[in-house]
């Protein structure tokens, strides 16, 4: 597995994480697309990326560090994609999704790595984390949805991306 770093911090705080930021971060990836190495698939990212990445329940429910981590990981996205990994198929459950999401959802697993800095703000070490990439599937092809389910490595597993 190979983890992405993310090497500047430009999301700071814990407790008020500027999350219409992220979004208008976000939508510098409009209308791109990328590839997963490991599948071939080629995934878009289009706005509704930008406004479920910044404003899901699962992102709304994020506190301290988790919340810090994601807004974080909105610097690698066509990275994040590139080395996804583990491609699993779910059905669509959900109603709402019935239209934009026809055709089911993947997940793929992603694994990242966030700069801790020291008393110098130099980087001191790495907190790696996994996450899920969510992606939605329908008659106009896949599209980047929002990265879910975020957890720190307990282990030091793998070796960062350079």
């Amino acid at each position: 597995m190979t983890y992405v770093k993310v090497e500047k911090i430009i999301f700071t705080g814990k407790q008020n994480i500027d999350w219409k930021g992220v979004e208008r971060f976000l939508r510098k990836y409009n209308g791109e697309t990328y590839t997963v190495q490991e599948t071939g698939d080629i995934i878009q990212l289009n706005d509704g990326f930008a406004d479920e990445f910044a404003g899901s329940k699962y992102t709304l429910q994020l506190r301290g560090a988790f919340a810090k981590v994601k807004a974080n990981i909105s610097q690698i996205i066509p990275q994040l994609v590139n080395t996804a990994t583990n491609r699993r198929w779910i059905k669509n459950k959900a109603i709402k999704h019935e239209g934009d999401a026809n055709g089911g959802w993947y997940r793929y697993d992603v694994f990242f790595a966030i700069s801790v800095k020291g008393e110098k703000e130099e980087n001191e070490r790495y907190n790696k984390y996994k996450g899920t990439l969510l992606v939605k599937k329908n008659n106009r092809g896949l599209f980047l949805y929002d990265v879910i389910d975020i957890k720190k490595e307990a282990r030091n597993p793998g070796g960062l991306c350079e």
